[in-house]
């Protein structure tokens, strides 16, 4: 009888370890072997573990939820993707960004929402700052940014645009010998914008774009009529090309340019850096009323004797100023760098990327779901 309960256990262990196995094998060749059919919805998280110029040492979840609207595949691909994180820098926050069409693309929804507990670093405002940071601003910030756009003609798409950005807690604790002025809105502010936004948009697929051009132009104003502590305006323009050159490789160019003019708070200055314009530069360590920037960047997606690892090299150059009339091409700033890429959805043709960007003030890394633009 003893024999029989061991031979019992012996069984169920196999059974259970083989159904772990099972189960083990499955969610493997879901994520890095895409079993699913491309037509169908996809979803992955997975932990991350990254360095950038602006958290240090940073560790978080990031899941991505890619679909085609009924699941057509004649339909733009759609994407929503969030990104949990804590930083060695006492920094923690939660990012959801999206781009999502309906069928036919009759309408495009493209926002994203950022809640951040930090401290960052200030370095001053104007082009000529000091290398060194001057102070470390502690505050809790929320920004939501919002396209509603309806599809006019073609790839053209014509909506409202809403902007809310809420800083709240802010302390500016100096790290410089020398004394400094407090910028506007360094005591907090909540500010909503509306305005009107024109976007073209002929890519199918916005994670990694093969081939087509985005152009987003538009203005939004900030007044006290509708809630917003400070009043000021802002026009902005994101124009993008991509070139395929062969039929995996691909020629990506962007031009930014942000003016705000009016009662600017700080944090609602241009910002110059961050991981998608001007990588390995600290985002922030630039910041005036104008910001004018431009950057291209050579795709391989993936190499031609691999199937799922590429690679790409880019190079940017921008400038702030207090106003486009004071731009100065001699004070702008460069950048560039190169990265890996894996492709983590082969049927929707996704890669995720670690880039390495270099600039006289050091290098910075980014390890992120898509390309940068």
């Amino acid at each position: 009888m003893r024999w029989c309960f061991i031979l019992l256990f012996l069984l169920l262990t196999f059974q259970s370890h083989a159904q772990v196995w099972n189960l083990t094998k499955r969610v493997f060749n879901s994520v890095f072997n895409d079993t699913v059919s491309s037509e169908r919805p996809k979803f992955v998280a997975y932990p991350t573990l990254a360095y950038s110029p602006e958290t240090r040492w940073e560790f978080g979840v990031s899941a991505l939820y890619v679909y085609y609207a009924k699941q057509d595949t004649s339909n733009r691909l759609s994407e929503i993707n969030a990104f949990t994180f804590l930083t060695l820098e006492s920094q923690y926050g939660l990012w959801i960004d999206h781009a999502l069409y309906s069928d036919r693309s009759d309408w495009f929804f493209l926002g994203r929402l950022r809640f951040q507990q930090f401290p960052l670093l200030y370095y001053g405002i104007g082009s000529d700052t000091p290398e060194e940071e001057i102070a470390q601003v502690d505050a809790s910030s929320i920004a939501i940014r919002e396209r509603v756009l309806r599809n006019v003609t073609g790839s053209l798409y014509l909506g409202l645009e809403l902007d809310y950005q809420q800083l709240t807690g802010v302390s500016f604790n100096s790290l410089s010998s020398e004394p400094f002025d407090l910028p506007l809105g360094s005591n907090g502010s909540r500010n909503f914008g509306l305005g009107l936004g024109v976007v073209y948009d002929n890519r199918h697929n916005v994670l990694n774009v093969r081939e087509g051009f985005f152009g987003e132009t538009g203005f939004l104003h900030y007044d006290d009529a509708w809630g917003s502590d400070f009043s000021f305006t802002q026009f902005f323009l994101d124009a993008r090309y991509f070139h395929p050159v062969t039929r995996n490789q691909v020629l990506a160019g962007q031009l930014v340019a942000n003016n705000v003019w009016g009662d600017v708070p700080f944090n609602q200055l241009s910002l110059m850096g961050g991981e998608s314009m001007m990588r390995g530069y600290y985002l922030g360590r630039y910041r005036d009323k104008t910001l004018l920037a431009t950057q291209i960047e050579y795709r391989f997606l993936p190499f031609p004797f691999s199937k799922r690892w590429g690679a790409a090299a880019f190079v940017s150059t921008g400038g702030v100023s207090s106003s486009p009339r004071e731009t100065k091409l001699s004070e702008w700033v460069v950048a560039g760098g190169a990265g890996v890429r894996f492709m983590i959805f082969p049927s929707k043709d996704v890669f995720t990327r670690l880039d390495v960007a270099f600039t006289e003030e050091g290098p910075g890394i980014y390890f992120f779901i898509g390309e940068s633009f």
